[in-house]
C-alpha cells in the first residue's frame, strides 16, 4: 500500500544486511519510522512491545525471525541448541494469536530437516519469502470474495455510499499489505464503489484511530473515526451497512478471538440486522481447538495502556500523559470471544463460509 506516494510494505528484508525492516507502529500516525533489526531478539520484541502487531504480521515475523536466528546459530558452538531454544522464544512471544506459532514452526521444522546447519540460513529465508508472499496473495483473495458482498449492497442502495464499520486495525499495517478486513474496503475504493469507513478509535491503544485512519488517509478513502461505543446508536439509527473485522485466532467452530470490544459489535450488529463479517487468512484458524468461548488464552497487557495516552502537543512534541491517577486499579484484557452464533460469515482466500465447524473443516479439508 501507500505512503506519500510510495508503496511499502509493512516488514521486509534486507538481504544486504541481513536484517529485517519493519513500519514502526508506535509512532504512527504523527511519524513515519522504518527499523532495521539484526537480531532474533530485537525482531521478538518488537512484537511484544508492538512495533509490529497485527495476527497475520506477527506470524511473518516469527518467520523471518527464525531467519535471523540461523545466522545467529551459526555463530553458536551448538547451532540446533540455539535454535531450538530461539523457536520457543519467538513462539511466545504473543499467546492470543494462533499465526505466530503457526509460521515460526513451518519454518522452523524445515530448517531443521536439514543436517548442515551452513545451509540453514538459506533455507529459512527462501522458506519464509514463500510463507510472506503465500500470506499477501491470500489477502487479495479475501479482498475479492470481499469486494463481491461490498457490491451486492452497493446495488441495493442504488449506489450511494456502502458504510462499513471496522474495529481495531486489521490493514496492510497489521498484515503486511492489503489487510484482512481493509482488503475489500480497498478493492472497492479502486472499483469506483463509494465506500464510507466508520473507524473505532479502539481502546486502549487506539489502533483504530491511529493505524486503520492513517491508512484511509493515505488511500484517500473516507472515513469518520469514532469513539468505540457509538457503533450500536449509528446501527440503530441505519448508518452501518456491514461490519468487517480481522482475527487474532478462529476455532474451528468458527468463534472468533479478536481486539476487545469485538463482541460487543457482533451483539449490536445481531440487534440491528447488520452482517458482521470476519476477514481471516487460513493461518489464523486453529484447526486442533474445537471452541473458542472459554478456551482460547487472552491476553492480559500491561496496565499503563489504559491509564497512559500519548498524543502531539502545540509544540509538535508527542507526550505520554495520565489520564487516570496511576494508583487506580484498572484491568487490560487485550481481546474477547465472539461466539460463531453472530458471526454472518467468515471472508477467507478460499471463499466466504458460515462460521460452523463443519462447513469450515469442508472449506478446509486439506488442514
Amino acid at each position: 500500500m501507500h505512503v506519500n506516494g510510495k508503496a511499502y510494505l509493512a516488514l521486509w528484508v534486507d538481504e544486504n544486511n541481513n536484517s529485517v525492516k519493519i513500519i514502526n507502529q508506535l509512532k504512527i500516525p504523527f511519524e513515519f519510522d522504518i527499523c532495521e533489526i539484526t537480531s532474533c531478539l530485537e525482531l521478538v520484541n518488537a512484537i511484544k512491545d508492538m512495533r509490529l502487531r497485527g495476527a497475520p504480521l506477527i506470524g511473518a515475523a516469527g518467520a523471518y525471525a527464525i531467519w535471523l536466528a540461523c545466522i545467529e546459530a551459526n555463530k553458536n558452538l551448538n547451532p540446533a541448541e540455539f535454535l531450538v531454544n530461539a523457536y520457543n522464544i519467538i513462539v511466545s512471544a504473543r499467546p492470543t494469536a494462533v499465526n505466530l506459532k503457526y509460521a515460526t514452526t513451518i519454518i522452523y521444522n524445515k530448517v531443521i530437516a536439514e543436517s548442515d546447519s551452513s545451509k540453514w540460513q538459506q533455507i529459512a529465508l527462501k522458506e519464509s519469502n514463500i510463507f510472506y508472499g503465500n500470506e499477501i496473495e491470500n489477502f487479495k483473495k479475501i479482498g475479492a470474495y470481499g469486494l463481491e458482498i461490498i457490491e451486492k449492497i452497493s446495488l441495493q442502495k442504488k449506489g450511494e455510499a456502502v458504510n462499513i464499520l471496522t474495529h481495531c486495525n486489521a490493514g496492510w499495517l497489521a498484515c503486511g499489505d492489503y489487510g484482512t478486513a481493509t482488503a475489500p474496503i480497498y478493492f472497492a475504493h479502486e472499483k469506483g464503489i463509494k465506500i464510507h469507513v466508520w473507524v473505532d478509535e479502539t481502546r486502549p491503544r487506539f489502533q483504530g484511530a491511529k493505524l486503520t485512519a492513517w491508512e484511509m488517509h493515505n488511500e484517500n478513502i473516507p472515513f469518520t473515526v469514532i469513539a468505540d461505543n457509538t457503533g450500536g446508536y449509528l446501527m440503530q439509527e441505519n448508518m452501518v451497512d456491514m461490519v468487517i473485522v480481522g482475527a487474532d485466532r478462529v476455532a474451528a467452530n468458527g468463534d472468533v478471538a479478536n481486539k476487545v470490544g469485538t463482541y460487543l459489535k457482533a451483539l449490536a450488529a445481531r440487534d440491528n440486522n447488520v452482517p458482521f463479517y470476519v476477514a481471516l487468512p487460513s493461518s489464523t484458524i486453529d484447526f486442533e481447538l474445537k471452541q473458542g468461548v472459554h478456551n482460547i488464552s487472552i491476553e492480559k497487557r500491561n496496565e499503563d495502556e489504559i491509564v497512559k495516552v500519548d498524543g502531539l502537543t502545540n509544540n509538535m512534541n508527542v507526550e505520554i500523559v495520565d489520564i487516570m491517577p496511576s494508583n487506580y486499579s484498572s484491568a487490560n484484557y487485550a481481546f474477547d470471544i465472539t461466539p460463531a452464533r453472530l458471526v454472518t460469515g467468515i471472508i477467507t482466500e478460499k471463499g466466504i463460509v458460515e462460521a460452523d465447524t463443519e462447513k469450515i473443516l469442508k472449506l478446509f479439508s486439506e488442514k
